[in-house]
């Protein structure tokens, strides 16, 4: 008896896991849903990192410690510096010769590592950047040049671990079961950006220089606990590729293989602009609600779990549908960019109208297009990839995709800043900076439909 009642409250759980939790059913018989979410930690990790460089320490740095405005965005910026050589790390994980026969994981770790000592370091690198500790001794540049130093490692760490991470899951999971795995990595990278901005809001809810430092050293701790627990037990060890010694074809030589594979270039450009297209709203969505729609702060703040709402939306429907056999990637990521269109023309119609309806309408519309467009540019990516060059594809993805969301976010604030520096369409009020961004991103979402469009008809005719 107490038999049957195990064998039914397993079948139970087994049945409700896929109803209750968002792409459990990417899991197969070789990799089922433990190993899965353990691999998934790793985007927990990332997505910590990322609150933490963004978020927690944006504020912390200007508000508590007085940090100039401008040397913080400096700060947050450094990590991009880094993104263009997520292809080379691929490139190297898909090539390296471990003495243990892992491709991957030695990546991964010293990924890790990085995270690890650049948040180490940050708290006191950040405590003397403000002059709260006694750095008399020190010349000034000391502070500036450990805090970059610690930005700069915290996201080359996270950069690396990430690529080579979703190499790996690439890797791990059969063909028909990839675009739920990556729909699966994104909801978990989403739901560390959120636990971890609720748990960092709440430590640090009573600030002390004390408390920062326990909170980044904590977030330091559970970096290496989190990505330990990730790659542990995942890639099995090839002793043939321990005992070969292959010779290392060069980057140039795989990117330019990679490049010549069929709409290589134009899948990139494609990329590139939809990044754009969707990019320039995340640092103005919340202050055109603020000084065009009159918005409270809570309201404002609201925002950005519509905005993710909506992007986990578009990444189950894109799981969903690219799971069908012969399911197209890149049609799917033009239907994200086409459904982004009328999502910025409600923003911008919004402020006329004076209706927060139209624009959290618009907003979550946003998300659900950047959730389409995500998911099938790297899906589509990862299905035109060969096993040998998943990470070189990967990295190649996610080179284009962080520096484009970078110089997006950067264009789009300078962009709003100029034309209210410079009274330009003042006569339409405080929403005419901010219009004017909605509207170019608009153009480059279109700009990405013509050039998905082309590389359609490419690929067909092929």
């Amino acid at each position: 008896m107490l038999t049957q009642y195990r064998e039914f409250a397993i079948n139970k759980l087994t049945t409700l896991g896929p109803r209750l939790l968002p792409f459990a059913d990417a899991a197969t018989e070789d990799l089922p849903l433990g190993r899965l979410l353990r691999l998934s930690l790793f985007q927990v990790s990332v997505g910590m990192a990322l609150v933490m460089l963004v978020g927690t320490l944006n504020r912390v740095m200007i508000v508590e410690l007085n940090v100039p405005a401008s040397i913080v965005g400096i700060m947050i910026s450094l990590p991009l510096i880094f993104a263009p050589f997520r292809a080379v790390i691929g490139f190297k994980s898909d090539t390296y010769v471990s003495a243990l026969g892992w491709r991957r994981v030695p990546f991964i770790w010293r990924g890790s590592m990085l995270q690890f000592g650049g948040f180490a370091i940050m708290p006191f690198a950040l405590l003397v950047l403000s002059g709260y500790m006694d750095a008399a001794a020190l010349p000034p540049w000391i502070g500036i040049a450990s805090a970059a130093a610690a930005f700069l490692l915290v996201g080359a760490g996270a950069h690396m671990v990430q690529t080579v991470g979703l190499a790996l899951a690439t890797d791990l999971a059969p063909p028909e079961s990839q675009p739920k795995v990556v729909g699966l990595m994104y909801v978990m990278l989403l739901v560390g950006m959120i636990v971890s901005a609720l748990v960092f809001g709440a430590l640090l809810a009573d600030y002390t220089p004390g408390k920062l430092i326990q909170v980044i050293q904590g977030a330091a701790v559970l970096t290496l606990v989190f990505n330990v627990l990730a790659i542990w037990k995942q890639e099995s060890r090839d002793r043939q590729r321990a005992n070969s010694v292959q010779a290392d074809e060069g980057f140039a030589k795989a990117w330019a293989a990679f490049v010549a594979g069929e709409g290589a270039r134009l899948r990139l450009v494609v990329i590139g602009l939809g990044t754009v297209g969707f990019g320039m709203a995340d640092v103005l969505i919340e202050p055109y609600g603020g000084h065009v729609l009159g918005l409270s702060v809570a309201a404002t703040t609201k925002l950005t779990a519509t905005l993710a709402g909506g992007g986990l939306l578009g990444f189950a429907l894109a799981s969903h549908a690219l799971s069908r056999k012969g399911a197209d990637a890149m049609r799917l990521a033009s239907l994200g960019a086409a459904a982004g269109v009328p999502a910025f023309l409600a923003i911008i119609l919004s402020g006329p109208a004076q209706s927060p309806a139209l624009f959290v309408a618009g907003t979550v519309l946003v998300g659900f297009g950047a959730g389409l467009f995500g998911h099938g540019t790297l899906t589509a990516t990862m299905r035109a990839s060969s096993k040998e060059q998943a990470g070189l594809a990967l990295g190649a993805w996610g080179a284009v995709q962080a520096t484009s969301a970078g110089v997006a976010v950067a264009l789009g604030g300078v962009i709003r800043d100029v034309m209210v520096g410079l009274q330009i369409g003042a006569e339409f009020g405080a929403a005419s900076a901010y219009m004017a961004v909605f509207a170019l991103e608009a153009a480059f979402l279109v700009l990405a439909l013509l050039a998905a469009f082309r590389f359609t008809l490419r690929t067909q005719r092929a």
